[in-house]
């Protein structure tokens, strides 16, 4: 369809008179309908989306609805997209496969792999300061100034609902309205463990629901717990084919089974997929694993680092307070830490870590629709309602048996997010969407 291409100019580091420019990059769409407000600007998760991609995607009709209210910019963040000109770095540190790497090993890899580069990316003249959330709201001051309007509205998930919490801190009285999805709090970028347990319970509870299901998995988390027992005592050798035709030989230890489940909770298809994955391992049969092997072990044994998106969650940052809570919950829970990148890499230069003040959740009038999947295993339904606590205007609303990406789960999800925006009151609204059925659901990405 026809829309606008358009770019702005603005410092790498605005604390540092010496920094590059960087240009940034978005597609307009302009707005249709009669009562057209403030441009609405969508923020991709992450932190590295990119939103000019995500309205090339699935979400299009969602960004074609949105014109009614304004113009609908997909905006790409510093270091994404088309606003990235930063390169990838690949260190020279190595996850060799066929090898028990302890957890400690893991983690000081990683560290020695980020000191790299850090250096690296010194080299190219990139400024590692610049790539924090705050200045990521700079820019989008920037982008109001160049779009010539007094306010803005911000449309985000993930990612960019933390970036949108971290605006209204600092903007609010430039703000229209705020619509985010999935939320993630100024001071939850490292998730607590003990909620990943939680969510566990409601997997079980959904599971509950389909008598099939319930026959098939009676206590999922007794299952995890015996499958990490397991691959504790004895990883197990797989051979891995790769898209040329050749294999690479791996062990599958407990980190990658916590990893893995870290990567597919976050919405139920996959959640599916996950649960008899644990299950076959449970009862010694590696099939599933030898075929989902390929799409999640990386032969590529040489640890990399995209600049934006882990230095933004760096940033962020952790609490004194709220790591050690995270460590102790850490020893007894299902998945640890591994939700996340390593914690421990804001140890490497904590100089790019902002202080416990980023981390204060905002307190403004400032209208916001909260819109929280039940089965989301990725932004907890309860740390997201926690996140906006100080927001006196606030509406939430619950999708069941959705997860993290509910934006096109149903046409209600749609609807209401257009009732918002016309003014009327949506809080406490709760939408039932089916429950994927559950047993066979996940061999659906398999085919």
């Amino acid at each position: 369809m026809d829309a606008f291409k358009g770019s702005f100019t603005v410092p790498e580091n605005r604390a540092n008179p010496k920094s590059r420019t960087l240009t940034l990059r978005y597609v307009r769409f302009p707005a249709n309908g009669n009562k057209a407000g403030s441009p609405i600007i969508y923020l991709a998760g992450g932190p590295g989306g990119s939103g000019i991609d995500a309205a090339k995607g699935r979400r299009f009709p969602l960004f074609m609805t949105m014109r009614e209210f304004g113009d609908v910019i997909a905006f790409d963040q510093r270091g994404t997209g088309a606003s990235n000109d930063m390169p990838k770095c690949t260190s020279s540190q190595k996850l060799e496969g066929a090898k028990n790497i302890s957890d400690a090993q893991y983690i000081k890899k990683h560290q020695d792999a980020l000191r790299e580069c850090l250096a690296f990316w010194k080299e190219k003249d990139i400024d590692i300061h610049g790539y924090t959330t705050p200045e990521n709201v700079k820019d989008l001051e920037a982008l109001r100034k160049h779009l010539g309007v007094r306010k803005l509205t911000l449309w985000g998930i993930s990612y960019g609902s933390h970036l949108s919490l971290a605006a209204i801190k600092k903007m609010d009285d430039r703000i229209d309205k705020v619509v985010i999805a999935s939320a993630e709090g100024l001071d939850q970028t490292i998730k607590l463990p003990a909620r990943t347990d939680d969510y566990f319970e409601r997997v079980q509870a959904a599971i509950a629901t389909q008598p099939k299901t319930k026959a098939a998995w009676t206590d999922v988390k007794s299952t995890m717990r015996r499958v990490h027992a397991k691959l504790e005592e004895a990883p197990i050798a797989i051979p891995v084919k790769q898209k040329d035709g050749t294999t690479y030989d791996y062990l599958w230890q407990r980190r990658d089974m916590q990893q893995a489940a870290s990567a597919t909770i976050s919405d139920p298809v996959p959640l599916s997929l996950l649960l008899h994955l644990y299950d076959s391992l449970d009862k010694g049969d590696t099939k599933i694993l030898n075929a989902v092997a390929p799409f999640v072990v990386d032969a590529t044994e040489e640890i990399s680092f995209h600049p934006m998106s882990v230095l933004m969650d760096i940033a962020s940052g952790t609490g004194t307070e709220r790591r050690g809570l995270i460590a102790e919950q850490a020893k007894n829970s299902l998945l640890a830490t591994y939700l996340n990148q390593p914690v421990e890499l804001e140890d490497v230069d904590r100089s790019l870590v902002l202080d416990d003040d980023f981390r204060t959740a905002p307190i403004s009038d400032v209208p916001l629709l909260l819109l929280s999947g039940t089965l989301d295993g990725r932004t907890y339904i309860e740390s997201q309602r926690e996140a906006v606590t100080g927001l006196s205007a606030l509406q939430t609303v619950a999708i069941h048996n959705v997860g993290h990406n509910l934006f096109m789960a149903s046409p209600e999800v749609t609807a209401t997010i257009q009732d918002f925006m016309r003014g009327e009151n949506v809080d406490g609204r709760e939408i039932y969407f089916p429950l994927t059925d559950l047993l066979t659901a996940g061999f659906s990405m398999m085919k």
